[in-house]
C-alpha cells in the first residue's frame, strides 16, 4: 500500500468556477494520462474528473504532486500556481482509504450519491483503456467494487433518493410513466438545473433545455442529446410540456396562471427556486400538479437520515475490504523473492538432472524429472507459507532477508550492475 498517492480539489474547499476550470472529460482525461506517463513515467494512473471533484491518483516512490499539477495547468491553459492552495494530497494507506471512501459516495455533495460509483468505474475504465490500470489498480478497484455490492446488499446507505435533484426526476418518471411519449422542460440551468440536467439523462422522452443565457441551453443540450429552446419562448415551451422543473433564481414568478389560459391539460410543475418561479396560485387550476423544494425536502431527509444510520456499517464494510487489500500488496512486495527462490532452487535442480543425462533412458528421465519437481514443489512450500505469514505480521522484511542470504537470491541483481 506504500507508493500510492492522490491529489486533487473537490466541492468542499473549491468554488464552482475553478472546478469547472480544472474539469476534464474522456478524452482530455485520456490525453492528460498519457502525458503525465510520458513525461514522469508513471505507468499506474488513474483520474477522476466529475462536476464536484477533479483527483488524480498514481503510483510512485516519488512525490509528484507538483510536477502532475505543472502538465495540469499547461494541458488546460492555467496558471496552477495561484489554485494551488486548493489541492488536498493523500498517501499510501491515506491516499487508498479516500478513494474508498469517495467511490462509496461518503464523501459526495449528497451522502451515499449513487452516480459516483458509475463515474469511478468509468475512470477506472479510461486509464484502463490507455494502459495505465497495473496490477494495483486493478486489484485496488476490483477490492472497491466488490466493497460497494456489499455495501448495496448488505445495508440501507443507498437506499432512497437523497437529493432535489434526482427526486425531482423520481417523481417526473412516476408521474409520466403512463405516457407513451412525455415532454420535459428544464428551466434555469444554475448548479442545481445542472445537476437535474444529468439525472435526466436516460430518460425516456423528449426534454427540452430552456436558460436566460440561450448559449449554455445549446451547449449543456448538444452534451447531453436533449433539445433546447430560447429563453424568449418560455411560454410556448411550458404550454407544450408534460412535466415542468423550473430552477430559476429570480425575485418574481416566470410562470403565473397567464401561462395557461385557464384551461390546461393535465401537468405536474417542480419549483425548485428560492425565492419560488411558479406563482401557487398555479396549483389552483384543474390539472396542474405542483411541488415546490420544501415538499422535496421532506423526501430527502428521510433517505438521508437511513443512509446516516448506516455509515458505520459502510465503514466497517471498507475497513475489512483494506484489511484484505493490505495483506495482498504486502504478498504481492514478498512475490519476487518467492520467483527468484523458486528460480534458484529450479537451477540446482537442472544442474543435478545434468550430471545423469546419458545414463538414463528416456523413461527413466521422465521419472527422475517428474520426482524432482515434485521434490522441489514441497521444498518451496514452507518457506512461501511462512513469508506469507509474516507479511501478516509485519515482518516479512527479515525473513526475505534471510531467504536471500541462504540462496544468495541478490546474486543476479548483483551481476547485472
Amino acid at each position: 500500500m506504500e507508493h500510492f498517492k492522490s491529489i486533487g480539489i473537490s466541492f468542499k474547499n473549491t468554488p464552482l468556477e475553478i472546478r469547472e476550470a480544472i474539469s476534464l472529460n474522456e478524452d482530455s482525461t485520456k490525453a492528460l494520462l498519457r502525458r503525465i506517463n510520458e513525461v514522469l513515467g508513471v505507468d499506474e494512473l488513474l483520474i477522476l474528473s466529475t462536476c464536484n471533484r477533479t483527483e488524480i491518483y498514481y503510483a510512485s516512490k516519488e512525490n509528484l504532486n507538483d510536477q502532475i499539477l505543472s502538465l495540469l495547468g499547461s494541458y488546460k491553459g492555467l496558471d496552477t500556481t495561484s489554485v494551488r492552495h486548493y489541492f488536498v494530497e493523500y498517501q499510501d494507506a491515506g491516499a487508498i482509504n479516500h478513494l474508498f471512501e469517495v467511490a462509496m459516495g461518503l464523501d459526495s455533495r449528497v451522502l451515499g450519491d449513487i452516480q459516483i460509483s458509475n463515474q469511478v468505474k468509468k475512470a477506472y475504465q479510461w486509464s484502463a483503456d490507455e494502459g495505465f490500470a497495473g496490477p494495483f489498480i486493478h486489484r485496488l478497484m476490483h477490492t472497491i467494487f466488490f466493497s460497494n455490492k456489499r455495501v448495496v446488499q448488505e445495508t440501507e446507505f443507498r437506499d432512497g433518493t437523497a437529493s432535489i435533484a434526482s427526486v425531482a426526476v423520481d417523481l417526473t418518471k412516476h408521474f409520466t410513466k403512463n405516457f407513451t411519449h412525455p415532454k420535459i422542460a428544464l428551466i434555469g440551468l444554475g448548479e442545481i438545473g445542472e445537476d437535474v440536467a444529468g439525472n435526466l439523462k436516460d430518460f425516456e422522452g423528449e426534454i427540452t433545455l430552456v436558460n436566460r443565457t440561450d448559449q449554455k441551453a445549446i451547449e449543456i443540450a448538444q452534451e447531453l442529446g436533449f433539445h433546447s429552446r430560447p429563453y424568449s419562448e418560455l411560454s410556448e415551451v411550458v404550454a407544450s410540456s408534460d412535466v415542468i422543473i423550473c430552477a430559476v433564481n429570480t425575485s418574481e414568478p416566470i410562470i403565473t396562471t397567464q401561462n395557461f389560459g385557464g384551461v390546461s391539460n393535465h401537468k405536474m410543475i417542480i419549483d425548485l427556486s428560492v425565492p419560488r418561479s411558479v406563482s401557487p396560485e398555479v396549483e389552483g387550476l384543474n390539472g396542474i400538479l405542483l411541488y415546490n423544494i420544501d415538499q422535496l425536502d421532506e423526501r430527502t431527509k428521510e433517505a438521508l437520515g437511513k443512509r446516516q444510520n448506516a455509515v458505520g456499517r459502510v465503514r466497517s464494510i471498507i475497513e475489512e475490504s483494506l484489511t484484505e487489500f493490505k495483506q495482498w500488496s504486502q504478498e504481492m512486495e514478498v512475490s519476487p523473492t518467492i520467483q527468484k527462490l523458486k528460480n534458484a532452487l529450479e537451477e540446482i535442480r537442472r544442474q543435478e538432472l545434468a550430471r545423469y543425462v546419458g545414463k538414463l533412458d528416456e523413461k527413466e528421465s521422465k521419472l527422475l524429472d517428474t520426482a524432482t519437481k515434485n521434490m522441489i514443489q514441497k521444498v518451496i512450500k514452507l518457506p512461501v507459507l511462512q513469508l506469507k505469514a509474516a507479511c501478516k505480521r509485519g515482518e516479512a522484511e527479515t525473513l526475505v532477508g534471510v531467504l536471500n542470504d541462504l540462496f544468495n537470491l541478490e546474486k543476479d541483481h548483483q551481476e547485472t550492475k
